[in-house]
């Protein structure tokens, strides 16, 4: 057990905060922010220590596989029932759930996006979100929503939990604490985080931005888990000693406070009068997790040519289909480009899948223009994409010596799915309408003469 003894009270708050973290990924793990809170040879004892509620999260069934099964025992200072009341319907247009009709006329195509615009209005995380895309199904447990965050202040007296589906955070610029049920995470740019579906949490700033600015993955579906590596074997790619889940943490607050939930794409919200992050130990294996990209290990060619981008997976969401993912979280990270008589950058390409991409810092070795930090580009079912003129152009016919891509992290949210637009994204001022002109200088260079290249 990780002793967790190293508390902070923050004055007037009534937040006991323990320091650390703990690595790996899908332990089973426990911990305690006071001593003897976490009961010894048994989940649910006839009373627990310090007048602690005992109480199950399940995030599987309790029938699913030993591997697949998830599930952990909180010690709270008030049961979850204590945290909802009578519910009152809420609206937040912007977030959309998949199946959503979309309500613009924009037609089919390749598109892209300059970053979002600072906010005009105080805003908090929560209120920050915007949808861009939908797919799949939330109701039957299938697909995913790509959305977009920009907000200004904290939520102070606000939390919310998703019961459509776990949210993975992407931060672009400023550091973020997301302060979950199970701990706290501090979270920057480079970093991502993940909190299980159905888990309260609250997001405040960290640091000194005008904008806090970046993306989430919802994923309706099966959790994300790391990829198999197959012939890569052991190591490499994303190691499970890089994720680190927070130590027990909790938030002992008698004030008004309320409780956002997302259900079926429906919000609701409940007036409370205590925090509902007041879980003083817990064990199991249902938790959440943060990741820095910049300890991926990315494999690559070494002579010629170059393997399919899914060697960059970090985490995947299957799908009932073996090796077709429900959602795939790729990254590009800083690498070597070493191969010969190669063509570099990504390929052209159209795929069944569908491709949602950002970019947190750096330039995107496809992309010489246009595609900058807090940008977004969707490249659809079957819609063709690849590297720009520019870019083509300087990888035919550049010096093929070993080249580092240094200072760059762009990244992917990929689905089975097709992902339909929002009428937000659709109608965004930084939508850019001349995205498709970067292909324009592709033009013929066919000559049918024996032996030119």
């Amino acid at each position: 057990m990780l002793d967790s003894a190293e508390k902070q009270p923050n004055a007037g708050s009534g937040q006991q905060r323990a320091a650390g973290y703990m690595p790996g990924f899908g332990n089973d793990f426990e911990t305690e922010s006071l001593p003897g809170a976490l009961p010894k040879g048994q989940n649910s004892p006839q009373k627990c220590n310090y007048g602690l509620y005992a109480e199950q999260l399940s995030g599987s069934p309790f029938t699913a596989p030993r591997g697949t099964n998830e599930r952990s025992w909180l010690y709270r200072i008030r049961p979850s029932v204590r945290h909802t009341g009578r519910f009152r319907k809420t609206d937040y247009p912007h977030w959309k759930t998949a199946p959503h009709t979309p309500e613009h006329s924009l037609a089919l195509g390749q598109l892209r996006w300059s970053p979002l615009p600072a906010p005009s209005e105080s805003l908090n995380f929560l209120q920050g979100i915007r949808t861009m895309t939908t797919a799949g199904d939330a109701l039957t447990q299938a697909g995913m929503a790509a959305h977009a965050y920009a907000f200004t202040v904290d939520m102070v007296d606000d939390y919310f939990f998703n019961a459509d589906g776990e949210l993975l955070i992407v931060p672009e610029t400023g550091a973020i604490q997301v302060f979950t049920e199970l701990g706290r995470m501090d979270v920057e740019p480079s970093e991502i985080c993940l909190v299980p579906r159905g888990m309260m949490f609250k997001v405040v700033r960290l640091g000194e931005e005008k904008v806090w600015r970046g993306y989430i993955c919802e994923n309706y579906g099966a959790k994300f888990t790391l990829p198999d590596r197959g012939p890569i074997g052991a190591n490499c790619l994303a190691n499970p000693r890089d994720f680190k889940t927070p130590v027990a943490s909790y938030e002992d607050k008698e004030t008004p406070c309320r409780v956002h939930v997302k259900w079926c794409g429906s919000f609701h919200t409940v007036e409370i009068g205590h925090s509902p992050l007041d879980v003083v130990a817990w064990h199991g294996n249902y938790a959440p997790y943060k990741y820095d990209l910049k300890t991926f290990s990315p494999v690559g060619a070494i002579l010629f040519d170059h393997p399919d981008p899914s060697i960059f997976t970090v985490l995947t969401a299957p799908s009932g289909e073996e090796g077709t993912a429900n959602v795939d979280f790729v990254i590009f990270p800083p690498r070597w480009l070493v191969a010969e008589h190669t063509f570099r950058p990504p390929w052209y390409h159209r795929n069944i899948m569908s491709e949602f991409m950002g970019l947190i810092y750096g330039r995107y070795d496809a992309k010489e223009e246009g595609f900058v930090p807090g940008g977004m580009s969707l490249h659809n079912m079957m819609l063709a994409h690849g590297p720009d003129f520019t870019g083509f152009d300087k990888a035919s016919n550049g010096e093929l010596k070993p080249v580092k891509l240094d200072d760059t992290m762009a990244f992917m949210f990929e689905t089975r799915f097709p992902q339909q637009l929002t009428k937000f994204a659709a109608e965004l001022e930084t939508l850019q309408d001349d995205y498709m002109d970067c292909w324009s200088g592709l033009e013929r260079k066919f000559d049918g003469t024996p032996g030119i290249k």
